[in-house]
């Protein structure tokens, strides 16, 4: 199977921690980043507009360790999610999940590297199908 479009740039990170209210004032106020979605008390999205940051609450303390959860490849549509999936699962890459709709129109599914980190390729429309210029 042949690999699906070029994906269109790593523009989603999630990171949890314990102190999510802390955070979020930090990415907010000093930061810059806006409120894009509070999914609920323990999930929130910021952005800078043109990308996606999830925080997520942690169950542990924090250790000064960093923490993060899984990184997204943005794709520009559905239908692209759909082939990478399929093209994905032809690589025989674990797969965690399948395509999946998420309350705010986004959709995606998840994967590990061989290292095991988790990957998060979504198609999200707020941010999909934007491009990048040089200045």
């Amino acid at each position: 199977m042949e690999r699906p479009s070029r994906l269109n740039g790593m523009r989603h990170i999630a990171f949890t921690m314990p102190n999510l209210e802390e955070c979020e004032r930090f990415y907010t106020e000093i930061m810059g980043m806006e409120l894009l979605r509070r999914a609920h008390k323990d999930l929130v999205y910021l952005t800078c507009g043109n990308d996606n940051l999830s925080l997520g609450r942690a169950d542990l303390p924090a250790s000064g360790v960093q923490s993060m959860d899984h990184f997204g490849f943005i794709v520009d549509s559905k239908e692209e999610l759909e082939q990478w999936f399929l093209y994905l699962q032809s690589k025989g890459v674990t797969m965690l999940d399948r395509p999946h709709d998420h309350s705010d129109g986004a959709r995606s599914f998840h994967i590990t590297d061989p290292a095991g980190n988790v990957i998060q390729p979504i198609y999200h429309p707020e941010i999909s199908g934007q491009r990048f210029t040089n200045p």
